[in-house]
């Protein structure tokens, strides 16, 4: 019997060993890598012997791999790619009979140029594909979830940094930073994955496969960052309506309790402010407003534009959702806020579209006049208008409106306050 000894070589020990770093570093199975090269051989031969019943020897411990092109045992050969007569047989296998095959080694030196080059581009595929696979399926068990990643690296001109969750990489665009996120290499930071691109077109219509959208300006964002740190939001017993934000600045956040032993702005805030400066501290002194939901909309409307004192609300349309909320004159640049920041953020997180006046009326005019209907209607709070209608607000009242920047303060939880240590109500949150 003439051995065909599997080859064990330095260079195959070194192959072996990188595919297994490969799969500490990149979680790709060594497995996995195998099957890639074993496809790439099995087409090569089939190019070089147009023979493609290839077996392989492999022991991965020993450094041992060896490819084989199977033949069958005939009496009188007409196809010397796949067959061979019984007396070759014999001197590779003594047992070899009409019917069986026998196994002749594959010397890869001998698969040409082309062959190998083809084989290693098979090989590297098969790696980017499983990369993507588990890139893919990393990224899908995470979806509107949020993970703790770390910063690799900072564009210097973009300003997007690249960032590691588990084994694969994504990038936090800037757009998504907070906006006084300041990233640095090596820092761990939570992210929130929003959706997941499959297919990502790249250059020439490539694929360039898998691709996660992640945020830390989203709303959901910080609802499941009160998710983690509330239980009682995690097991339902408290329940989060809405939430207003504006990354970076503030955030408006209306809870519910389904237990009426359980106080929901008193759960989310924590014992001594704990929970809520958590979540203040992750934000980087993002000032959140924490409110209790209401069922009827006057009094959730006038909830939403704490800290201001409402006197008044007005439904004026009730399928449209529009309204008239009336405060003290001396409320009225705290119901609007910095450049109609909480106006704004009421409108959001009620839905509903708000007109803030005064308790003495637009420039002292009587309700049914016509040029203070223009004024109201121009004080509507949106997203566009904001800015304009504190400006006429704050014209409009010169001689009597106090702009009490105390009570803003204390209406929202930011990191540059501290709770009173002897009482959980006295805690600055709005309700």
């Amino acid at each position: 019997m003439k051995k065909n000894e599997p080859k064990k070589t330095n260079d195959l020990a070194e192959m072996f060993l990188a595919m297994q770093e490969l799969e500490k570093t990149k979680g790709i199975p060594v497995d996995a890598m195998l099957e890639n090269i074993k496809k790439s051989i099995e087409k090569a031969c089939k190019s070089n012997y147009n023979n493609d019943d290839v077996v392989f020897a492999i022991d991965i411990n020993n450094g041992v791999f060896q490819a084989y092109i199977q033949k069958t045992v005939v009496e009188e050969v007409t196809d010397p790619d796949k067959e061979v007569d019984t007396k070759q047989a014999r001197e590779i296998d003594v047992r070899a009979e009409i019917g069986s095959k026998v196994r002749i080694p594959v010397d890869t030196k001998n698969l040409g140029r082309i062959s190998v080059q083809n084989a290693r581009s098979v090989i590297r595929q098969g790696i980017r594909d499983k990369e993507r696979e588990i890139t893919l399926n990393e990224f899908k068990e995470k979806l509107h979830d949020i993970v703790t990643a770390v910063v690799e690296n900072i564009d210097p001109t973009t300003g997007n940094a690249t960032i590691r969750i588990n084994k694969s990489v994504a990038t936090l665009t800037k757009a998504e930073q907070v906006g006084i996120d300041d990233l640095k290499e090596g820092d761990s930071v939570k992210v929130y994955i929003a959706d997941i691109k499959e297919h990502e077109p790249g250059k020439k219509g490539k694929n360039k496969g898998p691709r996660a959208i992640i945020s830390r300006t989203s709303d959901e964002f910080v609802k499941r960052l009160f998710e983690l740190e509330v239980p009682e939001i995690y097991d339902g017993i408290v329940e989060i309506h809405s939430i207003a934000r504006e990354a970076g600045s503030r955030t408006k956040l209306a809870v519910s309790s389904k237990n009426s032993d359980v106080d929901s702005v008193g759960a989310c805030i924590g014992a001594r402010g704990v929970r809520v400066a958590k979540i203040v501290e992750e934000l980087g002194g993002e000032k959140i407003d924490i409110i209790e939901y209401k069922e009827k909309p006057e009094e959730f409307i006038a909830a939403s534009l704490s800290p201001a004192n409402v006197l008044k609300v007005e439904i004026l349309d009730e399928e449209n959702k529009t309204c008239r909320v009336t405060v003290p004159d001396s409320q009225l640049s705290l119901a609007i806020g910095n450049r109609g920041q909480n106006a704004r953020l009421a409108a959001r997180l009620t839905h509903w579209k708000v007109d803030i006046r005064p308790e003495s009326g637009f420039y002292g005019e009587d309700e049914s006049n016509e040029d203070e209907k223009l004024i109201a209607d121009e004080a509507s709070i949106d997203a566009e208008s904001s800015a304009e209608l504190e400006e006429a607000t704050l014209e409009s009242v010169e001689e009597t409106a106090i702009t009490n920047t105390e009570d803003e303060a204390s209406s929202s939880f930011g990191a540059d306050q501290a709770p009173e240590e002897n009482s959980e109500e006295e805690i600055p949150v709005s309700e």
